[in-house]
């Protein structure tokens, strides 16, 4: 095979492949004899069909796709090793091509159009001065985070009068001869739907007596009330009348004060050992939570500065268009010219982090995939208020998500940008500024 690369300008070249009989001969005559193998031709036992017959019914067809797998395979070797830079895929000169005589032929030559990647130089260095934000958490925010802890490490505890979101125990009994009694029934008040039936129950006290109506405190709701009155859904209804409860226990959910036992659940044994230690290491987590926001932000705010300080490149559009119009899928309506400018835009920003990439010589293996996809499962369990999840626990939940090709294609993405970032950070003048998260939010808004 002989290939001949001819730049047709500084965005287009025609890559033209000459094959020779002896290139794809011995590849169709493997493949006609597999053909003979199992061909099933009235007349002949199977593996005994004269070639001759074999090659006039299926030798064409087969000429022509060992032919075409051998343009795939070595076109690509030919780019790959000759560092043609190119963008998209090589598109066929469709008119070269319509003359090619696949029956008669023994030599073809075919010719493809080639997108290339425009020249430019992208530099990041010391003399260039980016904003970088310290996004720092306001004091709801870490006193929030101080209750939730607290919360957790709560107990239930027996109190002597009722509270909005307390648990009632009691005998519930139906106010007609014969109904209903459920001993040691449990409710919440809280829970009930109607709100004059949930008043009757404020500030009751232990041994107290209510009287009030299930069907209407809980507005009907079969599965609510066939669960506290021990029936059947479909008896419910039947019992829509008063009843009494008269109050056993009343048992109330207390958070935990601020001692050891909390900062051992949020962070591990001993690793803080007071209340201020506690909420400065919440700070902390909030900060590191946010430096990926940051670090987002960084990276856009680099896209804006560099696609400016780049410029606009040139791009061969028609060559473009034909390759994306080629991957659309079937019956879908041809790029709009938005879309199509759109596309050129997030194209020109591909290539400037390509190349910062290669310039940072940034690289990423399994252990990076899977470090980022711990941080991603770290962040979720922190969102629940569970920092100090163990690391064996984090990996397998990590290497669950890398189990799923969408997932894993996104986190590989992620780490090539965590360690594109760093080494941008390193490269560049940051100008630090810390600001509230409303600031930041604001800054976001206006550049996006």
């Amino acid at each position: 095979m002989e290939f001949t690369l001819k730049n047709q300008d500084a965005t287009s070249a025609i890559l033209s492949v000459n094959i020779q009989e002896a290139d794809y001969s011995a590849l169709v005559e493997k493949q006609l004899k597999n053909f003979r193998q199992k061909a099933n031709i009235p007349g002949f036992r199977p593996g005994m069909v004269p070639m001759g017959l074999i090659k006039k019914q299926y030798g064409t067809a087969v000429k022509a796709e060992e032919i075409n797998k051998l343009l795939q395979t070595k076109i690509f070797e030919y780019i790959r090793e000759n560092k043609v830079d190119m963008l998209g895929e090589p598109l066929p000169v469709e008119e070269q091509q319509a003359n090619i005589n696949m029956v008669e032929d023994k030599e073809f030559t075919f010719e493809f159009e080639i997108a290339l990647a425009p020249k430019f130089d992208a530099v990041l260095d010391k003399n260039d001065k980016l904003a970088y934000y310290r996004i720092q958490p306001t004091d709801e925010m870490i006193q929030g985070q101080v209750d939730a802890y607290a919360q957790r490490c709560g107990e239930y505890k027996q109190v002597d009068s009722y509270e909005n979101g307390d648990m009632l125990k009691g005998t519930l009994a139906e106010s007609v001869e014969d109904g209903i009694v459920v001993r040691e029934a449990v409710m919440m008040p809280s829970y009930m739907k109607n709100d004059e039936q949930k008043a009757l129950f404020a500030g009751v006290k232990v041994n107290d007596v209510v009287t009030f109506n299930p069907f209407v405190a809980f507005d009907g709701n079969e599965a609510e009330l066939a669960s506290l009155l021990k029936v059947e859904k479909s008896e419910v209804a039947a019992h829509n009348g008063e009843f009494t409860f008269t109050v056993a226990e009343i048992t109330r959910f207390v958070a935990s004060e601020l001692n050891q036992n909390v900062f051992d659940a949020a962070f591990g044994k001993d690793a803080v050992k007071s209340e201020e230690e506690f909420r400065a290491k919440i700070s902390e987590q909030f900060e590191a939570r946010f430096e990926v926001e940051s670090d987002y932000k960084l990276l856009m705010d680099v896209r804006k500065y560099l696609m400016e300080k780049v410029g606009k490149l040139e791009f061969n559009e028609s060559i473009l268009r034909r390759i994306m119009d080629t991957n659309k899928a079937e019956g879908a309506e041809a790029v709009s010219e938005e879309d199509f400018q759109k596309s050129l835009t997030e194209l020109t920003w591909h290539l400037i982090k390509e190349q910062l990439a290669r310039k940072f010589e940034v690289k990423v293996d399994d252990n990076d995939v899977l470090s980022v996809a711990k941080d991603a499962t770290r962040d979720q369990f922190a969102q629940y208020g569970m920092a100090n999840v163990p690391d064996d626990l984090l990996e397998n939940y990590a290497k669950e998500m890398l189990k799923q090709d969408k997932t894993r294609e996104a986190l590989i993405n992620r780490a090539v940008d965590v360690k594109l970032i760093a080494a941008i950070k390193g490269a560049v003048t940051l100008e630090e500024e810390k600001v509230s998260v409303e600031d930041f939010n604001k800054k976001v808004s206006e550049n996006a």
